[in-house]
């Protein structure tokens, strides 16, 4: 008999951070399996996994859904409702409903089904940071089903605190809230920025939009590779400590490495120009803050009040983000479209890799990589920085404004 959720400690809902992550005996990385206690960057040893879970950042599926997930995002920081009341408007002008539940409703069955196909034939079980289903949930949930071994799969592909650590924190959140900690073994899929099933959907997709201008009797086309800005101080410890990457660290190298990739595998046609820039969009944080410039709109602006052979075209490549959630559907669909259209510049907002085949063969290549343990060097990467390790190391893209919380999948600071 399933237990109801009022007998699962934790379940329902978004845990408190947690106090403590223990580690074996003799390990030097929290609640790993034997193949990642060690600490390696890369595992050597193969790994039978029971189970694969899908690490989603969630979202509301009906208007009374909205303020309590915004207070789940910024839960310790202190907004007053009055501030969320903007962003609800954002999510209100859809219904109130976010699409990425729907979209990793989707994920979640394409990969099962693609792992099914290729191998290893793994069940793919679904939790949230912020919103039902919770990770809580989804770790009562393969529990109870017998699995005692997962490896994680955050739907975000590159390094910083919100992107990778902070879904570290949340496993250890979730372990802690659930008591299962002495039960349960995770690991996490690395970063995967530059495997070629994240990429190729990006490079088909802008070679369409540039052909699309091009035959519209466009000339001059400026590719605006954009992705959610953070915080600088967050962009600088980004990725390990003591690889220097410049003073947006490894979150701003990785995107210009892959913005790079792209760019080099679209042709333009005869008598047509085309170039690139990486923007942000999205940021959230107070004005005094400094966050990682520049903004797609004012991008826009200053390309439009350039000289007389300035673009007349751009393409807005989400390259930050896997799926069409809410943030690109308000911020480029309605925003940065809109501001395009007011300064007489056509343009096309390309699709992100959602559940494009080459991207859930990808993943299933990642997990593949995993249990076969796989040596870096015949591991899948399309830039010098990749591919990124499987632990993460002390101190890995710290967060500057708060101390370090318990993290799986690392090195524990």
């Amino acid at each position: 008999m399933t237990p109801s959720v009022t007998e699962r400690p934790g379940a329902g809902g978004k845990p408190p951070r947690a106090t403590d992550a223990p580690c074996a005996r003799g390990a030097a990385v929290p609640a790993a399996t034997p193949a990642a206690r060690c600490g390696d960057p890369f595992v050597t040893e193969p790994t039978e996994y029971d189970a694969v879970l899908l690490l989603g950042f969630g979202g509301p599926e009906g208007p009374d859904d909205v303020m309590p997930f915004l207070r789940n995002v910024t839960a310790g920081r202190g907004i007053p409702d009055e501030r969320l009341a903007a962003v609800a408007e954002h999510y209100h002008h859809f219904g109130g409903v976010s699409p990425i539940n729907d979209q990793n409703r989707e994920l979640r069955e394409a990969l099962e089904a693609e792992l099914a196909r290729t191998g290893p034939a793994l069940p793919v079980l679904w939790g949230n940071r912020n919103f039902a289903p919770y990770l809580t949930d989804a770790l009562h949930e393969a529990h109870e089903a017998g699995h005692r071994r997962l490896l994680a799969l955050a739907t975000s592909a590159y390094s910083s605190y919100s992107s990778c650590r902070q879904y570290r924190e949340d496993l250890a959140d979730a372990l802690a809230a659930t008591g299962l900690g002495s039960e349960l073994e995770i690991d996490k899929i690395r970063s995967f920025f530059d495997h070629p099933g994240f990429v190729e959907p990006f490079v088909e997709a802008v070679q369409g939009a540039v052909t699309e201008l091009a035959g519209r009797g466009r000339r001059n086309i400026r590719v605006l590779f954009a992705t959610h800005s953070i915080p600088s101080g967050d962009a600088e410890r980004s990725g390990a400590p003591g690889r220097d990457l410049g003073p947006g660290g490894a979150y701003e190298a990785q995107h210009l490495a892959v913005g790079k990739v792209i760019m080099g595998r679209v042709s333009a046609p005869e008598g047509v120009a085309v170039d690139a820039t990486l923007v942000y969009q999205s940021r959230s944080g107070p004005p005094s803050q400094p966050w990682l410039e520049p903004d797609i709109n004012d991008e826009i602006a200053e390309i439009a009040q350039g000289a007389a052979d300035r673009p007349d075209a751009v393409v807005i490549a989400p390259i930050g983000f896997v799926s069409d959630h809410l943030e690109v559907l308000w911020d480029l669909d309605n925003e940065a479209m809109e501001t395009a259209a007011q300064h007489g510049l056509d343009a096309i907002r390309v699709a992100t890799p959602g559940t494009h085949p080459a991207f859930v063969a990808g993943l299933a290549d990642l997990v593949r990589e995993r249990v076969e343990a796989r040596p870096a060097q015949r591991r899948a990467a399309l830039t010098g920085l990749g591919p990124d390790i499987d632990v993460c190391r002390p101190g890995c893209c710290a967060n500057a404004r708060r101390p370090f919380s318990p993290a799986l999948a690392g090195i524990a600071p």
